[in-house]
């Protein structure tokens, strides 16, 4: 009986597994239109860049640097959200991916759901809302998610960075207290 259930046990870890690989290798297709208003850099306030609707994006310079905002949610998400949701935002066997998802999601819905929390059937997001390690840089962690989402970067630690800005610091010490 024991053989029974530890097969059971790993044929549904197995199924968990499949289904957590297959939705991090779903692709999103977005139009033109959304592109241009949830993920293309139009302007930068002080080393943060926005897209034309003022939705916090990220920037890739040609030789692959990114912007500050981008390399702190690289180093934000594996400290907070790794544990969960796996690696570079690919999924686990406990977490949805999520670097595809923040293609689809609207920018005010994935804060309420982080600050809030979500329970989807058996599936619990807890609340973070209160954690200022996620919600003083959940920004960072967006535009990181969207910038692997859109295969902008490679998985894993960016190679190059650009400089922390001034205005990062204020708002880091203002917000960490």
């Amino acid at each position: 009986m024991i053989h029974a259930k530890s097969a059971s046990i790993a044929l549904s870890a197995l199924a968990a597994l499949g289904l957590a690989q297959a939705a991090s290798a779903q692709e999103v297709k977005l139009t033109p239109e959304q592109i241009e208003s949830n993920i293309t850099a139009d302007h930068e306030v002080d080393g943060k860049w926005f897209t034309k609707e003022d939705i916090p994006t990220f920037k890739v310079q040609e030789d692959g640097t990114v912007d500050w905002y981008t390399f702190s949610g690289f180093r934000r998400y594996n400290s907070e959200c790794f544990v969960c949701h796996g690696p570079d935002g690919q999924g686990s066997t406990y977490a949805p991916a999520l670097a595809k998802s923040m293609l689809r999601l609207d920018y005010y819905d994935v804060l309420g759901i982080v600050a809030g929390g979500k329970q989807q059937g058996n599936l619990v997001m807890p609340s973070f809302g209160d954690n200022k390690n996620v919600m003083c840089y959940l920004d960072d962690i967006y535009v990181y998610l969207k910038a692997m989402g859109m295969d902008a970067i490679p998985r894993g630690r960016p190679a190059k960075r650009a400089d922390k800005p001034d205005a990062y610091k204020e708002q880091e010490d203002a917000c960490m207290g």
